[in-house]
């Protein structure tokens, strides 16, 4: 028997479905036009699969996050669903004012009703029990008003918010589509991992990469752990290499000092399976230069320089098993955009399974058209990376318990 429920396991016919999605999208702040549709284009799947079942589809989606620009509402992302999916997605711009229930209570079979952007609702910041969430007014007021809780939202699975979690606790409860795909290639890709197994570790988020390495070198899941970005840099520092005052006040002012630490620890536990840049690439006169790590001076480090580039491509190669987190440095830059690509070329063209876990590296393969050239390309980084680092996520949780 399956952990949780999926929409399979339900008659959803004449039925109010309430589903949570992901459609967080970059917006023009100036326009308040959506720049990239890719999440909203992968809900589709589960919103018309619902809707052609003859379901009320209510969906409950955020956009951002209160005092960013792209804080708005959800008005341009039911425009751009009625698009993708070639139905009428109606909007309403609040969540459960009196108009809102109306709004639900008419719906007809295979109509969508988008609601006002989640976290609008002050509650929604909050992270709390399922039975905590349960108790908020989002919950109460909305339950009323639905036979099913669909959470299709990977990419915020790790998350205990209200919209995640507390609808779970009272309703009938399954994953969505992209939620299940997910689940299941990437629980199954861990529990079937074929070696040499490879962690290409990158990206600005050095905390989540080393409670990652710490989880697949401590299970013997990974063989090699190649670091890039700031995470190269760090580990570069734990090893005794001088990688520069200005880049150790970097890492020391984004409050990454005691990771120095863990990383050290994590090398003299695990030697060479622990492997971090051969030489760096900086900005010198306006122009890349790379520069051998015994030699680094005191500029800031923005990618892997070109023999590290060299033999990070032949691990990955080599490798049966390829995951992959982050950018190796500043890819927005073309000038130091270069380790990036080259190592996304390389898991491309690899024979091996090939795992980009969401965020900033899934744009770099999609930004180079190579994402049909990987395994598989997660929609969310937060969450997948939660999962590489042996974490239960949230969401996924409340959706078993609901189940039992």
């Amino acid at each position: 028997m399956a952990e949780f429920n999926t929409i399979d396991d339900f008659d959803v016919e004449n039925k109010t479905v309430l589903v949570r999605v992901d459609i967080n999208a970059p917006v023009d702040p100036s326009s308040g036009f959506i720049l990239d549709d890719t999440r909203l284009k992968l809900h589709a799947r589960t919103l018309k699969e619902l809707s052609n079942k003859g379901a009320k589809v209510v969906i409950l989606a955020h956009q951002s996050r209160p005092g960013k620009k792209d804080f708005t509402t959800l008005s341009q992302h039911a425009d751009a669903l009625s698009d993708i999916l070639n139905i009428r997605v109606k909007y309403i711009d609040s969540l459960f004012s009196k108009a809102a229930k109306e709004a639900i209570h008419n719906l007809k079979p295979h109509e969508i009703l988008l609601l006002e952007n989640a976290r609008f609702f002050s509650e929604e910041s909050l992270s709390r029990t399922p039975e905590e969430q349960s108790k908020t007014l989002l919950v109460r007021h909305l339950s009323p008003y639905i036979d099913y809780f669909v959470n299709d939202a990977f990419a915020a699975a790790h998350r205990s918010q209200a919209s995640l979690v507390g609808f779970t606790v009272n309703t009938p409860s399954a994953a969505g589509r992209i939620m299940e795909e997910e689940l299941t290639v990437i629980q199954s890709a861990l529990d079937n991992v074929e070696h040499p197994c490879v962690f290409l570790l990158g990206g600005m988020k050095p905390e989540d990469s080393i409670e990652v390495m710490e989880n697949v070198l401590g299970n013997g899941t990974a063989d090699s752990i190649l670091t890039t970005g700031i995470v190269g840099n760090i580990v570069l520092w734990a090893a005794g290499i001088d990688i520069g005052q200005v880049n150790k006040d970097f890492i020391v002012g984004r409050g990454y000092k005691d990771m120095v630490e863990k990383a050290r620890e994590l090398i003299e536990r695990f030697g060479d399976k622990v492997k971090y840049p051969l030489d760096v690439a900086c900005e010198i006169d306006g122009e890349r230069v790379d520069i051998d790590i015994d030699n680094i001076p005191n500029e800031a480090i923005f990618d892997i320089g070109v023999k590290t580039i060299a033999f990070y491509a032949k691990e990955i190669r080599e490798a049966k098993y390829i995951f992959a987190n982050g950018p190796a440095g500043v890819f927005e830059d073309p000038k130091f955009a270069i380790g990036t690509e080259d190592l996304i070329n390389a898991m491309a063209k690899s024979t091996g399974f090939s795992l980009i876990g969401g965020g900033h590296i899934a744009a770099a393969t999609a930004g180079l058209g190579l994402e049909n050239q990987m395994s598989h390309l997660s929609s969310g980084g937060g969450a997948c990376i939660s999962m590489l680092a042996g974490k239960r996520l949230a969401a996924v949780e409340a959706l078993k318990n609901c189940k039992k």
